[in-house]
C-alpha cells in the first residue's frame, strides 16, 4: 500500500502579519466545522459524531445517534452506496474509513440486542397518512412518530419495504434484516396497511380524518423505449423481473439472457439472472465501460460472477430467439453515434433496465397537484405539493434516486409536515464550513490501513445468500478509531500544550477549552497545532 506523505513543515507566509506583537490582531475561537462525510450523506447523518461514540465502545449510544437521522442502520450499512467514504479526508492518507461496514455492525448489534426507539408523548399529535411503505415513506413515518404524531402507511404490495423489498436483491439486502428494521418502526406505533392500493387520494384523506398526507409512492413503473419486437419474444423490465424474484415467483429466463442498460439496476438484474438459472448473461450498453452509470463495485461484482459486457452497441430490434445489435462508434462530438453495422445475438430473454418512473396517474385527479412529464410530483422548497397539506418525497420527486436519498427526503418532509401542522414553519438550518483535508494540521500518523469488507468467494455464492461479510467488533472499533474528527474538537490537548502563555484552560471531558484573553497574544500556536481544524483565528473586534 502506498501511503501519502503529510508535509509537517509549517506553511509560513512572510507577507501575512498576523503574528504576535505589541498589539494583538487575531484571537482563537473554537468552532464546529462540517466533516466532508457528513456533508456527503444523503440522509444527513452526523457520521463523525456516531463514529466517535463507536470508537469508545459506546455502541448503543452510537446507534441511537444514527437514529436521529436514519431509522434503518442495518439496512443502510448494506444498501447505501456510501458517498461519505468517497468524501472521507482519510482517503488522502491511507484509505477512507469503511463507514458503511461500521454502520452495519451497529445496526446488526441493535437488532440482535432488541434495542428500542423512544417516542415523544405529544398530547397535541396530529394524524398523518403516508402512501407507500418504501424508504421515503418509512422514514417520514418514523420521524413523525418520534415527534408524537399518529401515523398510518397504506401500501399497495403485500410486504412493506418498497424498492428495498422488491428491487434490491437479497444477496445485497437479506430480507430478515430488512424486516427487523421495519418491525422496529411498527413497534413504535406506526400502522402499516398492506395490499391497499390508493386510487382516490382525497377520499382516503377525508375518510380517515387525516390532517396531512405524505406521498412516498416511489418509482416502480419501468421506462421503456420503442424497439421493434417480434411477437412471442420474451422481454421483461428489470423492475418486473427483480420484483418477481423477490416475491419468490421464480421467473424463467432460459440459458441466454441479455440485459439492456448499464446502471445499478442492470447489474442487479444480471447477477439475479444467473441465480435464476441463466448460463450466459450479457449487458448491452451504447457507450464504453468507463461510462457505465453503475457504481464501480457493482460492475466488479457482476464481472466476477460471469457477466459479459457488450459495449458500444444498441438493440435495433428484438426477435423471438435473438436480438439485432447496431454497432456504435464515438463521433466527432465525443459521444457515441450509430453505424450501419449490425450483429445478431442469440437470446432467450431480454431484460430492459432503462430506468423507472412513478406510477402517479391517480394524482392527476387531485386539485392542485402538478406532475412533470416524467410522472414525478412537483413540490415546493417545503416539499408540499400545490395541494394544501399534501407533501411528497423520495423517488416520487425529481432528483437523485437511492435508498439513502429517499430516507433523507422522508426525514426532511416529516420536519416540514410537523412545522406546517403546528403553524411553526420548519427552517432548514445553515451548514457550517466544511473541513477539507488541506485545512487539517495533522501530526505524524502511524500507518492504519483501511479494512476492506470480505466477500464470499464466487463459488460459494449459492442462491441469494448475502455476499458481503460483516465486521467483527474489533474491526468495527478499529475502523471507527481511524476517524480524524475533521472539524470537531476531540480534546487531544495539542492546543493546551502548544500555548506559550498558558492562556487555555481545559473545562473537563466533553466541555472543551476556555481562552483567557488577558493572557492570549494571538500567536496562532493553538491553531497551527489543532489537528482537526476545530480552531479559527478571527480578527479581533476592538471598541
Amino acid at each position: 500500500m502506498t501511503i501519502k506523505q503529510h508535509d509537517m513543515s509549517p506553511r509560513i507566509n512572510m507577507e501575512k502579519k498576523d503574528f504576535a506583537g505589541p498589539i494583538r490582531t487575531v484571537v482563537p475561537v473554537y468552532n464546529h466545522h462540517l466533516p466532508p462525510c457528513n456533508h456527503a450523506c444523503p440522509a444527513g447523518e452526523d457520521i463523525q459524531g456516531w463514529l466517535s461514540l463507536a470508537q469508545a465502545g459506546k455502541f448503543q449510544a452510537a446507534w441511537e445517534h444514527i437514529l436521529m437521522n436514519n431509522p434503518m442502520p442495518a439496512v443502510h450499512g448494506r444498501a447505501c452506496y456510501h458517498p461519505c467514504e468517497d468524501s472521507c479526508n482519510r482517503g488522502d492518507l491511507d484509505g477512507s474509513i469503511t463507514i458503511h461496514a461500521v454502520e452495519r455492525f451497529l445496526g446488526d448489534m441493535a437488532n440482535a440486542s432488541g434495542w428500542k426507539v423512544p417516542v415523544a408523548d405529544n398530547q397535541n399529535s396530529k394524524k398523518i397518512l403516508i402512501i407507500g411503505a418504501g424508504p421515503g415513506g418509512l422514514s417520514a413515518a418514523y420521524h413523525l412518530r418520534r415527534m408524537g404524531h399518529e401515523v398510518e402507511i397504506r401500501e399497495a404490495f403485500s410486504i412493506p419495504g418498497g424498492m428495498m423489498q422488491y428491487g434490491i436483491p437479497a444477496y445485497r439486502l437479506p430480507r430478515d434484516i430488512l424486516k427487523q428494521d421495519i418491525d422496529r418502526i411498527v413497534e413504535m406505533g406506526v400502522k402499516i396497511v398492506c395490499n391497499h392500493r390508493v386510487k382516490d387520494l382525497e377520499q382516503e384523506k377525508k375518510g380517515g380524518n387525516f390532517d396531512a398526507v405524505f406521498l412516498g409512492i416511489g418509482a416502480g413503473k419501468p421506462s421503456l423505449i420503442d424497439i421493434p419486437t417480434q411477437e412471442g419474444a420474451h422481454v421483461l423490465s428489470a423492475a418486473e423481473f427483480l420484483h418477481d424474484v423477490s416475491a419468490g415467483n421464480q421467473p424463467k429466463v432460459g440459458a441466454n439472457v441479455l440485459v439492456y442498460g448499464a446502471g445499478n439496476t442492470a447489474m442487479d438484474a444480471a447477477r439475479s439472472a444467473f441465480r435464476m438459472g441463466a448460463k450466459t448473461v450479457k449487458i448491452i450498453f451504447f457507450w464504453d465501460r468507463p461510462h457505465m452509470e453503475a457504481h464501480d463495485f457493482e460492475i466488479v461484482d457482476a464481472d466476477a460472477e460471469g457477466t459479459q459486457f457488450k459495449c458500444m452497441s444498441t438493440i435495433a430490434s428484438i426477435e423471438k430467439d435473438k436480438v439485432v445489435l447496431r454497432k456504435m462508434v464515438v463521433g466527432d462530438t465525443g459521444r457515441p453515434e450509430p453505424t450501419e453495422e449490425f450483429e445478431d445475438m442469440p437470446m432467450d430473454t431480454v431484460i430492459m433496465a432503462l430506468g423507472q418512473r412513478p406510477e402517479s396517474s391517480f394524482l392527476s385527479k387531485v386539485s392542485g397537484i402538478e406532475l412533470n412529464p416524467d410522472g414525478t410530483i412537483v413540490v415546493g422548497k417545503d416539499m408540499m405539493t400545490g395541494a394544501e397539506g399534501i407533501f411528497a418525497g423520495g423517488d416520487a420527486i425529481r432528483g437523485p434516486r437511492s435508498v439513502t436519498t429517499a430516507v433523507g427526503l422522508g426525514k426532511k418532509a416529516a420536519r416540514f409536515i410537523n412545522g406546517w401542522l403546528s403553524a411553526n414553519a420548519y427552517q432548514i438550518p445553515s451548514k457550517n464550513p466544511i473541513s477539507y483535508y488541506k485545512d487539517l494540521h495533522l501530526p505524524l500518523l502511524a500507518e492504519t490501513p483501511q479494512i476492506i469488507q470480505k466477500e464470499l468467494p464466487v463459488d460459494e455464492r449459492i442462491g441469494f445468500k448475502e455476499t458481503l461479510i460483516g465486521f467483527s467488533e474489533n474491526e468495527a472499533v478499529y475502523e471507527a478509531q481511524r476517524c480524524l474528527s475533521c472539524g470537531n474538537c476531540y480534546e487531544c490537548d495539542n492546543c493546551l500544550a502548544a500555548c506559550p502563555e498558558q492562556a487555555l484552560t481545559k473545562l473537563g471531558p466533553g466541555n472543551g477549552y476556555e481562552v483567557n484573553m488577558d493572557r492570549c497574544t494571538g500567536c496562532s500556536a493553538c491553531f497551527e497545532t489543532c489537528p482537526c481544524q476545530a480552531i479559527d483565528m478571527v480578527t479581533e473586534q476592538r471598541v
